[in-house]
């Protein structure tokens, strides 16, 4: 049986997998910097976007999404997202509405009309 602490970092390496597989130079921030001070992101690579990763069947996600806001607060001030999936399930991303659409304006703002 795994314990909370290997399925977190498991989940980690597996998200890390992900964000190269769509082209970012991602790592986790343990692995990356040492021992990762209270608050960092799970991963970097992505720019301005503070990742919170859980591998849970019974997430709350309010409480993980909370938590990422909280941290991006505290250390790098990015967007807060929890990248997140259950056990055979594709991964998802859960942000604030309002972060969403500030990014949705930026993308639109840069596409031809």
């Amino acid at each position: 049986m795994i314990n909370s602490k290997q399925k977190g970092a498991a989940g980690e390496r597996e998200s890390v997998r992900l964000c190269k597989s769509e082209g970012f130079d991602c790592h986790r921030t343990a692995q990356y910097c040492g021992n990762a001070p209270e608050g960092s992101a799970d991963i970097v690579g992505l720019p301005l976007i503070h990742v919170e990763v859980k591998r849970n069947e019974h997430l709350n996600i309010d409480d993980a999404l909370a938590q990422s806001t909280r941290d991006s607060e505290k250390t790098d001030h990015g967007i807060p997202i929890v990248l997140h999936r259950k056990n055979n399930t594709k991964w998802k991303v859960t942000m604030d509405a309002h972060d969403w659409f500030k990014l949705y304006r930026e993308w639109e703002a840069g596409q031809e009309k």
